[in-house]
């Protein structure tokens, strides 16, 4: 089932619009047009599916996009696509009433998933997380849409790479683009890969705009399973160690994003691609035998 919310321009609408062309020009939508042109995230004849939570961070993105189709070099589709999970009647309430306030068409769906995880004692919102991605790469889909847009910012990603390393043993990011593994043909992008969290809640407050915070029944009802307060808290944790880090070093910040993108594989020990471990003493004698005979 899915519903079709419309929004009709107000007075507010144009005003949360215009931040956009003129306060938070350069610290969000210029950044949000400079992913897009760095990493081609949006390409002719693309229809994209912006996905809606009702956070800050999808509701800007979809006022980004908006925004964006007054611009457009290229030629492109939207569908702003909300999947219900099972949310509360109030948490319901406020993404449609946002909506209507910012003038953004939602497309609703619902699904059970809510229900389906709230029994499961191992991970919940780790399987929550899988399930509401594949319920809206179906829907965009069958919408026929081609890619889906996700919130994820900046400091999400920056996040992620001391996470990998400090608690997985691993470096790896959070990509601005992946090709879908279970759905042929679609894309996942993140456009707002570049803005930073705290523009974004700089243009929320000065805006006066309410958005959901975690409409999670587990986070609602303070149950989530120990694994996933453990991921909660290790997030925490790190947005605490890069604080304190920025106060000594004012780049910290920009460093650790810049990190993966100058990996010297000369000097790591083995790496990993395509499920495929290339360790160093592979090819260790061999560069040796090969400057001999040069």
């Amino acid at each position: 089932m899915s519903e079709r919310i419309e929004g009709n321009v107000t007075e507010r609408q144009a005003e949360i619009e215009k931040s956009l062309r003129k306060k938070f020009h350069k610290d969000i939508f210029s950044r949000f047009t400079k992913a897009i042109n760095t990493y081609e995230l949006v390409k002719e004849g693309d229809r994209i599916a912006v996905c809606i939570s009702g956070g800050k961070d999808s509701m800007l993105l979809a006022k980004c996009f908006q925004e964006l189709t007054r611009h457009r070099k290229v030629r492109f589709e939207l569908e702003f696509l909300v999947m219900d999970p099972g949310y509360a009647a109030a948490n319901r309430q406020r993404i449609e009433e946002n909506a209507r306030l910012m003038g953004i068409p939602l497309t609703i769906f619902e699904t059970q998933i809510f229900n389906t995880v709230f029994e499961i004692e191992k991970n919940p919102c780790y399987l929550c997380a899988r399930m509401r991605r594949g319920h809206l790469y179906a829907k965009a889909r069958e919408l026929g849409c081609n890619k889906i847009a996700l919130g994820h910012h900046y400091d999400d990603v920056i996040e992620t790479i001391l996470m990998g390393m400090l608690y997985g043993a691993q470096i790896q990011t959070m990509m601005p683009k992946l090709h879908s593994t279970h759905f042929p043909g679609m894309e996942l992008i993140r456009p707002l890969y570049l803005v930073r969290e705290a523009d974004i809640k700089r243009w929320r407050d000065y805006n006066g705009l309410r958005f959901l915070q975690c409409a999670c029944r587990f986070t609602e009802q303070s149950e989530h399973s120990k694994s996933d307060r453990e991921n909660l808290s290790k997030r925490r944790e790190i947005k605490h160690l890069i604080a304190e880090l920025k106060k000594q070093n004012p780049y910290v910040e920009s460093n650790i994003f810049k990190s993966v993108e100058n990996v010297n594989l000369s000097t790591v020990i083995a790496y990993k691609k395509e499920g495929v471990v290339h360790h160093f003493l592979d090819t260790y004698d061999g560069l040796a035998e090969a400057d001999e005979k040069q």
